[in-house]
């Protein structure tokens, strides 16, 4: 009788119930829904889809949220141990995995313990009292009696289960000690400001604080889950995919990505999610985001490196083909400096620049002498500076007044050397130093003599902001920067009466 019941339809119920009197056709009906209700309990209880559909009846199903639920339900199935996700902003994963994911996995595993990191902890506090208050909802109890909020533990941001499990809200860079997880979820965990001005360390101490201390908190057997909107080459995804392939017998990640548009580029462009965002609104986001193309690539397209995000362009890029360079005129030297002792993944790198008369129009132009990167102590720096300075005799020397910096400039000014600090102030982040002198580039006025090194120093240039690395970047800005405002090139949109004088030097390339 049970499974016949069961297997009964609506259709099917409708017809039984068409001429029977009032009541029986009523007692039916009630026996009828009470059946579909425990099916979609059964249902909701090992199926995470259908779990969200019963405690949020206007949640919108996008093809991608279906995808992105139906991976993490491999997660909690030990299909899947490791997952990168990316997706564009405003999209639905947060809710998805930050809010009812740990719902859902702690009400089949109440005895487990959840860490969810986003970039602070306000946020993610936020995130954990709303599965805290869902748990406790009714809806929630009529498929998880099991799960329960301790009441001795139920903190915003840090609670427990009555059978043992716990559930730990942290920001990055928060304290870990003592916790452990069987489930790990990183949400968000980048700073979208500091990404925006340039200021890329902010990703580097997201992943020490991920690899040092997040990752040391898994249980054996432990699953993480890491969710981010994408920015940069050095990006924690970025990192996490780098180490998979790189570290033999570390953790392997399993990438997925989500772009905003399917067919960018072609006539068969559509969203991802046309339930939500049509395809109109997200070209109209792209137009509006013009300026800074390299934030629609890698936010909403998931390609921090895609070409067309450069801030230079490819075709800009002018090459010396001769063995000697054009006698220059000036010589500029820019140092960019890093702290060997806690930056570890930075380099210390100068550039000799210098400026010549094109014989073909006359006009001023720029050219790559030489460059030095590598990592130096400061000893090893102060040298370094001191045999460049006594090589090329520049006429101009800038230092970034930044990291060991200063004292370099300190010790140069004592030597007798005149120096010239910078320090970015307000509106001089990296990225608008770079585009202030991007229309040199654009008027082809910027040349690198065709050699390995200097093609190094102009593939970082075009990876530029979303480049795994950006020390050359600076120091060419530095130079290009004195170059231009000390009106020793001008190009055709400036006024004709800013005459640019300068004495003969020589020039090698070394």
């Amino acid at each position: 009788m049970s499974n016949a019941a069961t297997a009964l339809t609506p259709a099917i119920v409708e017809r039984i119930v068409k001429g029977m009197p009032p009541e029986e056709a009523a007692e039916l009906l009630a026996m009828f829904d009470v059946i579909e209700e425990r099916k979609r309990i059964d249902v909701a209880r090992t199926d995470f889809l259908a779990f969200i559909a019963a405690i949020d009846k206007n949640y919108k199903f996008g093809t991608h949220l279906r995808r992105l639920g139906n991976l993490l339900m491999d997660v909690e199935e030990n299909t899947k141990h490791r997952i990168a996700v990316s997706m564009a902003p405003r999209m639905g994963k947060s809710q998805m995995i930050s809010i009812y994911y740990p719902a859902w996995y702690l009400g089949l595993h109440p005895d487990h313990k959840v860490i969810v990191a986003s970039h602070t902890s306000d946020l993610a506090v936020v995130m954990a009292r709303k599965v805290r208050n869902l748990i406790a909802s009714a809806e929630y109890k009529a498929i998880f009696p099991g799960t329960n909020i301790a009441s001795d533990a139920k903190a915003a941001g840090q609670w427990n289960t009555t059978k043992g499990g716990e559930y730990f809200a942290i920001g990055v860079g928060g304290a870990l000690a003592g916790r452990g997880a069987h489930l790990i979820i990183a949400d968000d965990p980048l700073s979208e400001q500091d990404i925006k001005a340039g200021n890329t360390n902010s990703l580097d101490s997201a992943y020490e604080w991920f690899s040092a201390g997040l990752r040391t908190r898994l249980m054996p057997d432990g699953k993480i889950c890491v969710l981010h909107t994408r920015w940069h080459q050095r990006d924690l995804i970025g990192r996490l995919l780098k180490d998979s392939v790189s570290n033999d017998g570390g953790d392997k990640y399993e990438a997925f990505e989500f772009p905003a548009i399917l067919n960018e580029g072609t006539e068969s462009e559509k969203s991802i999610w046309p339930e939500q965002w049509s395809l109109e609104s997200l070209q109209q986001t792209r137009a509006s985001m013009h300026h800074i193309m390299w934030q629609w690539y890698a936010q909403y397209q998931q390609n921090p490196t895609a070409a067309e995000a450069a801030i230079i362009k490819r075709d800009w890029i002018k090459w010396w083909k001769g063995d000697q360079p054009p006698p220059v005129e000036f010589i500029v030297q820019a140092f960019d400096t890093a702290l060997t002792t806690k930056e570890r993944s930075d380099f210390s790198v100068c550039h000799t620049w210098g400026v010549f008369i094109n014989d073909d129009d006359g006009s001023s132009n720029v050219i790559l002498l030489n460059k030095i990167k590598g990592k130096y102590e400061f000893p090893e720096l102060k040298t370094m500076a001191h045999e460049q300075y006594k090589e090329w005799e520049p006429d101009s020397v800038i230092v970034e007044a930044k990291a060991s910096g200063q004292p370099l400039i300190d010790e140069m000014r004592r030597s007798g050397i005149f120096v010239q600090d910078f320090s970015p102030g307000k509106g001089q982040d990296k990225i608008a130093r770079l585009n202030a002198v991007a229309d040199m580039f654009a008027s082809g006025h910027v040349w690198f003599p065709e050699t390995s090194w200097a093609a190094g120093t102009v593939e970082e240039i075009l990876a530029f902001p979303a480049g795994e690395h950006d020390d050359e970047v600076d120091t060419m800005t530095l130079a290009l920067m004195r170059i231009r405002k000390g009106g020793l090139l001008r190009l055709s949109t400036d006024h004709e009466d800013n005459e640019v004088l300068m004495r003969s030097r020589r020039g090698a390339y070394y």
